[in-house]
Protein backbone atom coordinates (compact mmCIF):
# COMPACT_ATOMS: atom_id res chain seq x y z
CA UNK A 1 0.00 0.00 0.00
CA UNK A 2 2.95 2.52 1.09
CA UNK A 3 5.36 1.66 -2.31
CA UNK A 4 2.00 2.11 -4.31
CA UNK A 5 1.23 5.59 -2.66
CA UNK A 6 5.28 6.39 -3.11
CA UNK A 7 4.86 5.02 -7.13
CA UNK A 8 1.92 7.36 -7.81
CA UNK A 9 3.00 10.61 -5.50
CA UNK A 10 6.86 10.42 -6.64
CA UNK A 11 5.94 9.86 -10.37
CA UNK A 12 8.43 7.09 -10.58
CA UNK A 13 6.81 5.77 -13.86
CA UNK A 14 6.93 8.91 -14.91
CA UNK A 15 10.94 9.28 -14.65
CA UNK A 16 11.33 5.68 -15.82
CA UNK A 17 9.73 6.39 -18.86
CA UNK A 18 11.59 10.24 -19.43
CA UNK A 19 15.11 8.39 -18.75
CA UNK A 20 14.21 6.36 -21.82
CA UNK A 21 13.38 9.26 -23.85
CA UNK A 22 16.91 10.95 -22.97
CA UNK A 23 18.61 7.35 -23.52
CA UNK A 24 17.17 6.90 -27.12
CA UNK A 25 17.32 10.94 -27.68
CA UNK A 26 20.77 10.92 -28.40
CA UNK A 27 21.44 7.87 -30.24
CA UNK A 28 22.36 7.41 -33.77
CA UNK A 29 19.19 7.43 -36.12
CA UNK A 30 18.60 4.92 -38.49
CA UNK A 31 16.28 6.68 -40.89
CA UNK A 32 16.48 5.96 -44.75
CA UNK A 33 16.00 9.02 -47.31
CA UNK A 34 14.63 6.76 -49.28
CA UNK A 35 14.77 7.92 -53.04
CA UNK A 36 18.34 9.60 -52.49
CA UNK A 37 19.32 6.48 -50.61
CA UNK A 38 18.74 2.71 -50.86
CA UNK A 39 19.17 -0.39 -48.75
CA UNK A 40 20.73 -3.19 -49.80
CA UNK A 41 17.96 -5.92 -51.60
CA UNK A 42 18.47 -9.67 -50.64
CA UNK A 43 19.21 -11.58 -53.34
CA UNK A 44 16.06 -13.65 -52.93
CA UNK A 45 13.98 -10.74 -53.42
CA UNK A 46 11.02 -11.33 -55.50
CA UNK A 47 8.72 -8.20 -57.20
CA UNK A 48 7.73 -6.97 -60.71
CA UNK A 49 7.68 -10.48 -62.65
CA UNK A 50 9.12 -10.77 -66.68
CA UNK A 51 8.70 -12.81 -69.33
CA UNK A 52 12.56 -14.11 -71.38
CA UNK A 53 13.65 -14.90 -74.80
CA UNK A 54 16.09 -16.95 -76.16
CA UNK A 55 18.74 -15.46 -77.22
CA UNK A 56 17.30 -15.78 -81.26
CA UNK A 57 14.51 -13.53 -80.29
CA UNK A 58 11.88 -16.50 -79.54
CA UNK A 59 10.32 -16.17 -76.70
CA UNK A 60 11.07 -18.77 -74.17
CA UNK A 61 6.73 -19.52 -72.63
CA UNK A 62 6.01 -22.81 -74.74
CA UNK A 63 2.25 -22.65 -73.09
CA UNK A 64 2.33 -25.62 -70.40
CA UNK A 65 0.52 -23.62 -68.23
CA UNK A 66 2.30 -25.28 -65.15
CA UNK A 67 2.90 -21.74 -63.82
CA UNK A 68 -0.88 -20.52 -64.01
CA UNK A 69 -1.94 -24.23 -62.50
CA UNK A 70 0.52 -23.62 -59.63
CA UNK A 71 -0.29 -20.06 -58.89
CA UNK A 72 -1.86 -19.78 -55.13
CA UNK A 73 -3.57 -16.10 -55.97
CA UNK A 74 -4.90 -17.46 -60.10
CA UNK A 75 -3.38 -14.21 -61.14
CA UNK A 76 -2.03 -15.63 -63.97
CA UNK A 77 -4.29 -16.18 -67.11
CA UNK A 78 -2.80 -17.83 -69.83
CA UNK A 79 -4.07 -18.79 -73.61
CA UNK A 80 -1.97 -21.30 -75.90
CA UNK A 81 -2.26 -21.36 -79.42
CA UNK A 82 -0.30 -24.66 -81.12
CA UNK A 83 1.34 -23.20 -84.43
CA UNK A 84 2.07 -25.13 -88.27
CA UNK A 85 5.16 -26.66 -86.83
CA UNK A 86 3.25 -28.08 -83.73
CA UNK A 87 4.67 -26.54 -81.23
CA UNK A 88 2.83 -24.48 -78.59
CA UNK A 89 2.92 -20.70 -77.88
CA UNK A 90 0.77 -18.31 -75.70
CA UNK A 91 -1.09 -16.13 -77.01
CA UNK A 92 -2.42 -14.56 -74.22
CA UNK A 93 0.05 -14.18 -70.96
CA UNK A 94 -1.71 -11.50 -68.17
CA UNK A 95 -0.59 -11.36 -64.52
CA UNK A 96 -3.45 -8.89 -62.14
CA UNK A 97 -0.13 -8.33 -59.49
CA UNK A 98 -3.34 -6.73 -57.14
CA UNK A 99 -3.63 -10.21 -56.99
CA UNK A 100 -0.33 -11.82 -56.79
CA UNK A 101 1.55 -12.81 -53.43
CA UNK A 102 4.77 -12.37 -55.06
CA UNK A 103 5.59 -16.12 -53.60
CA UNK A 104 7.75 -17.45 -56.72
CA UNK A 105 5.82 -20.58 -57.77
CA UNK A 106 5.42 -19.86 -60.76
CA UNK A 107 9.26 -18.89 -61.54
CA UNK A 108 9.96 -22.44 -59.99
CA UNK A 109 7.33 -24.22 -61.51
CA UNK A 110 8.40 -23.38 -65.33
CA UNK A 111 10.50 -25.62 -67.19
CA UNK A 112 12.28 -23.48 -69.26
CA UNK A 113 12.87 -20.03 -67.37
CA UNK A 114 10.57 -18.42 -68.79
CA UNK A 115 9.10 -16.24 -66.16
CA UNK A 116 10.89 -14.42 -63.80
CA UNK A 117 10.32 -12.03 -60.88
CA UNK A 118 12.74 -9.81 -61.24
CA UNK A 119 14.24 -7.57 -57.95
CA UNK A 120 12.90 -4.06 -59.74
CA UNK A 121 10.49 -2.99 -56.99
CA UNK A 122 9.88 0.70 -58.22
CA UNK A 123 6.94 0.73 -60.11
CA UNK A 124 3.06 1.69 -59.53
CA UNK A 125 -0.37 1.50 -60.68
CA UNK A 126 -2.68 4.61 -59.74
CA UNK A 127 -5.66 2.42 -60.94
CA UNK A 128 -6.49 -0.99 -60.75
CA UNK A 129 -5.87 -1.57 -64.60
CA UNK A 130 -2.35 -0.28 -63.86
CA UNK A 131 -1.01 -3.15 -62.44
CA UNK A 132 -2.60 -5.67 -64.92
CA UNK A 133 0.44 -6.59 -66.72
CA UNK A 134 -0.21 -8.19 -70.19
CA UNK A 135 2.42 -10.62 -72.22
CA UNK A 136 3.70 -7.59 -74.18
CA UNK A 137 4.15 -5.87 -71.09
CA UNK A 138 6.28 -8.67 -69.30
CA UNK A 139 8.10 -9.23 -72.34
CA UNK A 140 9.66 -5.88 -72.99
CA UNK A 141 9.92 -6.01 -69.33
CA UNK A 142 12.22 -8.86 -69.84
CA UNK A 143 13.84 -7.01 -72.89
CA UNK A 144 14.98 -3.74 -70.76
CA UNK A 145 16.62 -5.98 -67.89
CA UNK A 146 17.51 -8.93 -69.72
CA UNK A 147 20.99 -8.82 -69.03
CA UNK A 148 19.91 -7.85 -64.92
CA UNK A 149 18.05 -10.98 -64.90
CA UNK A 150 20.45 -12.96 -66.34
CA UNK A 151 23.09 -12.19 -64.35
CA UNK A 152 20.77 -12.72 -61.46
CA UNK A 153 19.87 -16.07 -62.51
CA UNK A 154 23.10 -17.56 -62.62
CA UNK A 155 24.19 -15.89 -59.04
CA UNK A 156 20.76 -17.74 -57.58
CA UNK A 157 21.93 -21.58 -59.27
CA UNK A 158 24.27 -21.41 -55.81
CA UNK A 159 20.98 -21.21 -53.92
CA UNK A 160 18.80 -24.04 -55.35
Amino acid sequence: MIKRFLKTYLLLELFKGMSVTWRVLFTRKVTVQYPEEKTPLSPRFRALHALRRYPNGEERCIGCKLCEAVCPALAITIDVHEREDKTRRTTRYDIDLTKCIFCGFCEEACPVDAIVETSIHEYHGEERGDLFYTKEMLLAIGDKYESVIAKNRDSDKKYR
